[in-house]
């Protein structure tokens, strides 16, 4: 039996792939060109939603996060044409710092694999 998805994390996944669109078609603002969207947690009543995003370059964070946060009600307004929904979340942008913690977690790992090997080879 196929798993039964809930209306927060459809609405979740159509405003990520929405989003990921309004970016790259209708905003200009150069800090957010960059710009991924890696994940959308949408409140059980529809009201809010925080979105998650990373950058290509980790110097221009803040100032992605500023151009996205500026730019909420836009987005939030083109949102409202583009989704069939009564209820458009309101937007919060927060940058995702599980890839910086992922690639951290790997080095650790292959530094503790290799003190390991180097522990049986004596």
């Amino acid at each position: 039996m196929p798993k039964e998805y809930s209306r927060s994390q459809r609405m979740a996944e159509q405003v990520r792939r929405e989003l990921a669109e309004l970016v790259r078609d209708e905003i200009k603002d150069p800090r957010v060109s960059w710009v991924s969207f890696t994940a959308v947690k949408v409140s059980r009543d529809l009201s809010n939603a925080v979105v998650y995003f990373t950058v290509l370059n980790d110097d221009e964070r803040e100032q992605a996060a500023e151009g996205l946060n500026k730019a909420a009600g836009f987005i939030r307004r083109e949102l409202s044409k583009r989704i069939r929904s009564r209820i458009v979340p309101s937007l919060k942008f927060v940058y995702d710092l599980s890839i910086e913690r992922g690639t951290t977690m790997e080095s650790l790992i292959a530094k503790a694999r290799s003190s390991d090997a180097d522990s049986s080879d004596e």
